[in-house]
């Protein structure tokens, strides 16, 4: 099947038929996982959420950041009463 481009605000946009939207069941406002093949084709998939690939990121996520004094001690030492 062969689809057309379309410009969306700054971005290209695809239209999915209706009858690839219920074989996938994806809905309007649920998230696609995307690749890129080798080929420089583009593979769409429905994204199942996953709580250990989830929690993995919150993990890495939380490493990222840097352990800081709270924001409310930092606050308060400012604050005028």
């Amino acid at each position: 099947m062969n689809l057309q481009v379309a410009k969306w605000g700054n971005s290209l946009a695809l239209r999915i038929p209706a009858d690839y939207v219920r074989h996938i069941g994806i809905h309007e406002g649920d998230q696609v996982q995307v690749n890129l093949t080798a080929d420089g084709g583009i593979n769409i998939r429905a994204a199942k959420w996953d709580r250990t690939t989830f929690a993995l990121e919150l993990e890495k996520t939380r490493d990222s950041m840097p352990m800081t004094e709270s924001v409310m001690e930092e606050l308060r030492r400012g604050a005028r009463y």
